[in-house]
Order: C-alpha cells, then structure tokens, then sequence
C-alpha cells in the first residue's frame, strides 16, 4: 500500500529524471550505481534528495534499459550475496515491465538476517522503467506472531472449555455422590485454568499497552516478601523449600506491583519445575545503580536450543509437564515486558537437569518520563494491592 502511494508522488519525479538521463552523451562506459548519470540540476536536485530520503528502495532505468539511478534504501545490500539475489530479480522484472504493465515478485532472503522484499516494476510512458523495493520484513514476522498468537491461545482455552463440557455433561449422569464430589473438583481444576490464562492474557496486554508505568519508591526486600508468600501454598503442594535471601532494606523506584508479578512469575516457575524437596532461593541487592532480583531452583533446567525462546508467548520446553503444572506460558513473556518497562532486563543460565538461574537487573530509579504521580488516588488501590499484610516468617522459614 506504502509503495502504491510513493508511487503516485514519484512518477512524475522519475520522468524529469529519466528525461534528463536520456539527454546524455552515450560516451559513458559505466553507469555509476550510486548516484545519476547526470549531475541534478537546480530543478531536480531537490527531487533528487526527497528520493534519497525514502525508505522504499527506487531504481531507473532508462529507455534503452541501462541503469540511471538507485536511491540510498536500494543501494542497502550492494555487494553483499542477498545484493545478488536483488539484482537478479530487479533484472527480470525491469525487462519484463517494458510489456507488461506491472511486474511483481516477493523475495524471500534467508539471511542472516532474514529478509522478505517486495518488487515491483512499471514501464513509464515516456520511455524507460522504475521498480520498487519495498522490505516487508517486520510485517511478515509480526503476521507470523498474530498468527501463532491465535493459535495458541484458542489451543489455550479449548482444552480446559472441552474439559469442562465433557465434566459437565457426566455430573449430569453421575448417580453416587462421591463421584460427584471428584468430578466437581476436577470442573472447579479447569475453571481456574481457564481463568488463569485469561488473567495473564490481560495482566500482559496491561503491561505492554497500559501505558505509563506508575512509579513509587519502596522497599525491593518488600516485593520479594509478597511475591515469595503468593507461591507458599503451591510449595507445599510440590513438597519444595522457598528460601529467600536477604533481609537488608534495598530502597529502589519503579512500579512496584508490576515488579511484584514478574518476581512472582520466576518465583512460580521455579517451583512447578522443581522436584520435591528441592530448594528454590530467591535474593534481591543493590549492585552499583541496579537492583538485582535471583531466582534460582535445582530442577529441571533449560536445554540449550531453548534458552533464546523462553520469553515468547506460550512457548514451552516441556509441553506435557506444562500441561500438568496448569501454567498458561505467558509467565516469562510477563517478566520480560516488565524488564523492558523498567529499562531492564531478564537473562537466564541454566544447566539440563541440574537447574536455572533467573537473574531480574532493572535500574534503582526508574527513567522518570512518562512517571504517573503516585499520590494519585487511582495508585493508592495498586499500592494496597501490591503490598498486603504479609507473614514474613513464613516466608522467610520457607515451605516444604
């Protein structure tokens, strides 16, 4: 669409250009492909810079199809392999416009760095051709990411709705009353799991879009306590220690319950991939200008060829275990986000089999731009929300 818009404003650009292009003495041996075989005139030249400037690719070739110019987004790849492959079809479909009206192709570069070009060529009227290249590149994977995006959570939500229908349908018919009991709990089991991925789906979609992030100064040991004591039950559950570090004061300013949640998500991952009896220690400090956050379990860990992905939407390296842990897969993607709003980030070391480190550095004060003051009344819930009454004792003993 882009390129149907530039295409109308240029035309009658090219056509001074080529004009001009084909005035020339054929004496040249070479055309130079950075730049016009004439030099612009008082006319063109600022045709000329509007050209260079666009981020559309433009080439012009003149009546007898020698080259005449390439703007700067065109001349990107020369002298590289994926410069080749352009050429290559720039070559074709140029040749191809002087009898067809327009001549297209998608080319797909495999890189690296993965590329997908659209080109496009058109004979002018008065003589000669042009050809657009247009990268489609971030358009394709963002496509690709709304694609799987859909397809992943209606997978999401199916297998717990199906669940729920098909319990329903045998509470219906169940005449004793312990049967009963164990079907209602397995209804109220995937309830949950369907609430659960929708609350992350809107916790996720609150962090990426929500706008500014609502800053305030507190206490970093407070936002271990509270996200440490969300993860209790479900440690006891799993029969796994919680061990939290550190009980000195570490003062920092950033939105505290958005930190909360991704403390809490690594904190809720350690534990569903964690043996019984194992130990997950979670710490908070201060490191020069940075407040650092460690979780680290012995469970499972990470193979190797999954650790770039961890952080995707729904991505899991161990799809039945997820299956049973009841997680929705946007936990890690949550941090992540969280990570990028405070103008930090999350890594992870992790040995198979032997565990993972999750390692949280955001800055102690958070870039104040965008900064919603915190004494505004609409804060005050978060902050009474984030920060409850919290049993730092159990915390801190743990739980098995």
């Amino acid at each position: 669409m882009l390129a149907i818009v530039i295409a109308a404003i240029v035309c009658g650009v090219l056509g001074i250009i080529i004009g001009v292009s084909i005035g020339v003495q054929r004496s040249q041996s070479e055309v130079v492909p950075t730049m016009l075989v004439t030099t612009p005139t008082a006319e063109t030249a600022p045709l000329v810079a509007m050209l260079e400037r666009l981020p559309i690719g433009i080439v012009l070739c003149d009546g007898d199809g020698q080259l005449a110019y390439r703007n700067a987004t065109a001349r990107t790849l020369a002298g590289t392999h994926a410069g080749v492959l352009l050429d290559s079809a720039l070559e074709r479909h140029l040749a191809a416009a002087d009898t067809e009206t327009v001549s297209e192709e998608i080319l797909e570069l495999y890189g690296p760095p993965k590329m997908v070009l659209v080109v496009r060529a058109a004979a002018l009227d008065g003589g000669g051709t042009f050809a657009f290249i247009e990268d489609i590149s971030e358009r394709r994977r963002l496509d690709a990411i709304r694609t799987d995006f859909v397809a992943n959570i209606s997978h999401e939500l199916k297998t717990p709705v199906g669940a729920l229908a098909v319990l329903a349908e045998t509470l219906v018919d169940a005449p004793e009353s312990d049967v009963v009991a164990q079907l209602c709990e397995r209804l109220l089991d995937e309830a949950h799991r369907a609430s659960r991925t929708i609350d992350d789906l809107l916790e996720l979609s609150e962090i990426e879009l929500g706008g500014d992030v609502l800053v305030d100064e507190f206490d970093a040991t407070e936002v271990v306590a509270v996200a440490t004591e969300r993860v209790v039950p479900l440690a006891d559950q799993n029969s796994v220690v919680v061990d939290v570090d550190g009980d000195k004061p570490v003062m920092m300013r950033g939105d505290r319950l958005q930190l909360v949640s991704a403390v809490g998500n690594l904190v809720e991952n350690a534990v569903k991939y964690s043996e019984a009896n194992d130990t997950v220690r979670v710490g908070v400090e201060r490191q020069g200008s940075e407040v650092v956050f460690t979780v680290v379990d012995e469970g499972v860990g990470i193979p190797a060829r999954d650790l770039d992905r961890i952080f995707e939407r729904f991505y899991r390296v161990d799809r039945a275990r997820s299956r049973g842990t009841g997680g929705s897969g946007l936990g890690l993607a949550i941090v992540r986000h969280v990570a990028t709003n405070h103008a930090g980030e999350v890594t992870v070391t992790s040995i198979e089999g032997q565990g993972s480190e999750f390692v949280l550095r955001v800055p102690a004060h958070h870039p104040s731009a965008g900064v919603t003051d915190p004494s505004e009344p609409g804060d005050a819930a978060r902050r009474v929300r984030a920060f409850g009454d919290v049993d730092r004792s159990v915390v801190g003993r743990g739980a098995r």
